[in-house]
């Protein structure tokens, strides 16, 4: 059945032979009918031919975002154009937008994966899935459309925004599912909360939650908020889009990474090492069935570590703690938003909303985290001292001195896709 495939729990040597033969393919076919890998493979010295086993791939160049944007907009596509039926594009706010291209095949492939995500985390044919991500050049509110028909599921194609609409079709439809990011889940629930409803009564029972790194604090909030499980779905445009890797609902030990169609690495952001299975660093990607547009050793900039197969055979990868380039240096120390976040939603004064401004007094950094308090313990002296809690907390952590501003409920905007998690206001060298 759609959803399940043997694959999944095949033997290893079974998956490593297949992704033999279906990397050699994508190298093949890249080198082939993309001037950019045959022009980087030339330039590494290296040939589709040198490709025998697993170990030759660390051979080829990585591909990054720059190749992208060098070859806007069609110049990473490996077949002709007019046999693309789709194209999707980053949002292009800090430079020119990212294009990926699907052929017909691309399209299956992708609902393919997306139906087994959500099999995995528990979605069965027959529910209804109330898909609340982005629709259009994003690719999360199609991705999971297509995956989620393709399960045989029906799918209220609601996208982002609207949230008091949110709660209303939630309510009347009965969704069993809901796919959306996790941060504006927080901004759901809290719309439920400000129509005097428990969400815990509502009809959700599975989350699939991506598109942007959350911690399993976010995850217990949201869990115990609506009574559901809340699993992680990981994907990236430029690779496929959402489906290269999910949870599975049995074990939730991080996402299991769907290998027959994604060779998965992990190297050392800085030196380009390949890191060995367990030791954290930055996830690099090579598609394995992508026709309109393969890509080789792709440098996501996303931090996480492999791990083994556990409910399945293929491997994992630990959730999502942050990316290389999210990271924010301050003042000589390393801080990502999602560690903040980890010590915020151990108050249960604190909400999951919040921003991280930065600023410059005269040389030195400054940051101050933005937090909204929940309704109920709204206490201005209170949470003046709960602040000082949580930032001797973050001190201790992290090792940065900071300053936590507790605000009212509603105070911090809204994001209907990815949460703005930093704002940067220091002066540009």
């Amino acid at each position: 059945m759609v959803g399940f495939d043997t694959i999944e729990t095949a033997s290893r040597d079974e998956i490593a032979a297949l992704q033999v033969e279906r990397l050699a393919w994508t190298l093949r076919h890249a080198y082939a009918n993309v001037p950019h890998y045959r022009a980087a493979f030339g330039t590494a010295g290296v040939h589709p031919d040198d490709f025998r086993t697993l170990d030759d791939l660390v051979k080829f160049p990585f591909t990054t975002k720059q190749d992208l944007r060098a070859n806007y907009p069609f110049g990473m596509f490996a077949v002709p154009r007019e046999k693309l039926v789709r194209v999707h594009a980053s949002s292009g706010t800090t430079g020119k937008p990212t294009v990926v291209g699907y052929t017909a095949q691309d399209i299956e492939t992708w609902a393919h994966v997306v139906a087994r995500s959500i099999y995995a985390a528990g979605g069965r044919p027959g529910m209804i899935v109330h898909v609340a991500y982005g629709y259009g050049l994003f690719t999360g509110g199609l991705g999971a459309h297509y995956g989620a028909e393709k399960l045989g599921c029906t799918v209220v194609p609601v996208s982002g925004g609207m949230t008091e609409r949110q709660v209303q079709l939630i309510t009347d439809f009965s969704p069993d599912v809901i796919m959306v990011t996790p941060s504006y889940m927080l901004a759901i629930l809290d719309e439920f909360r400000r129509q005097g409803i428990d969400a815990r009564d509502s009809s959700l029972r599975i989350g699939i939650f991506g598109a942007e790194p959350w911690t399993n604090a976010m995850r217990r909030e949201i869990e115990d908020g609506f009574a559901m499980d809340a699993v992680d779905i990981y994907g990236l445009s430029e690779v496929m889009g959402p489906g290269v890797a999910n949870e599975c609902l049995e074990t939730k030990d991080g996402l299991h990474i769907w290998e027959d169609h994604f060779y998965p690495e992990v190297i050392d952001p800085d030196s380009g090492a390949v890191l060995a299975e367990g030791e954290p660093g930055e996830l690099v990607f090579t598609s394995l069935t992508k026709e309109g547009m393969p890509v080789v050793r792709y440098r996501t900039r996303d931090l996480t570590r492999l791990l083994p197969g556990t409910a399945r055979t293929m491997r994992r990868m630990e959730k999502v703690t942050g990316r290389s380039d999210d990271m924010v240096i301050v003042r000589g120390v390393n801080m990502f938003p999602t560690q903040i976040e980890e010590q915020l939603l151990k108050s249960e004064a604190l909400s999951g909303h919040y921003q991280i401004v930065l600023t410059r007094e005269g040389r030195m950094d400054e940051v101050a985290v933005h937090v909204e308090a929940r309704p109920e313990f709204f206490d201005p002296v209170l949470l003046q001292a709960e602040a000082k809690v949580v930032a001797a907390r973050i001190k201790d952590t992290i090792g940065l001195t900071i300053r936590v501003v507790v605000e009212p409920p509603d105070a911090i905007e809204r994001s209907l896709g990815k949460a703005r998690r930093v704002v940067d206001q220091r002066p540009r060298e």
